[in-house]
């Protein structure tokens, strides 16, 4: 039997609301497919530099995220790079940036090293 998923549009808005009523800037950088786009979160930390978290299931499926541009903070031009190449491979996927100098998690879902 599978499990009742949200579709990625309720999740995204849901992302934007919580963002606004924490005065956390949210943009929808990508409109994936509806209802089960993928999504990539561009975390901007300012002078911290970005970081792409692309959504992963775990083996148990967990909603989970990994660094797709590494452990260590890129620039915003890497960033991009990375976001172009995902995009390319998978046109339903949504690009969620987020400017959050302390990186709060948004989305539910444990960041995988």
């Amino acid at each position: 039997m599978r499990e009742a998923r949200l579709k990625t549009r309720i999740l995204v808005q849901a992302a934007v609301r919580l963002c606004t009523q924490q005065a956390i800037p949210i943009a929808i950088a990508r409109r994936g497919d509806e209802e089960a786009g993928a999504i990539l979160i561009k975390l901007n930390r300012r002078d911290g530099g970005f970081t792409v978290l692309a959504q992963t299931r775990s083996p148990s499926g967990e909603l989970g995220w990994f660094r797709g541009t590494g452990d260590a903070p890129v620039d915003e031009a890497a960033a991009d790079t990375y976001i172009a190449r995902q995009v390319a491979r998978d046109p339903d996927l949504w690009v969620v940036e987020i400017e959050d100098p302390e990186g709060r998690p948004i989305f539910a879902g444990k960041v995988i090293s």
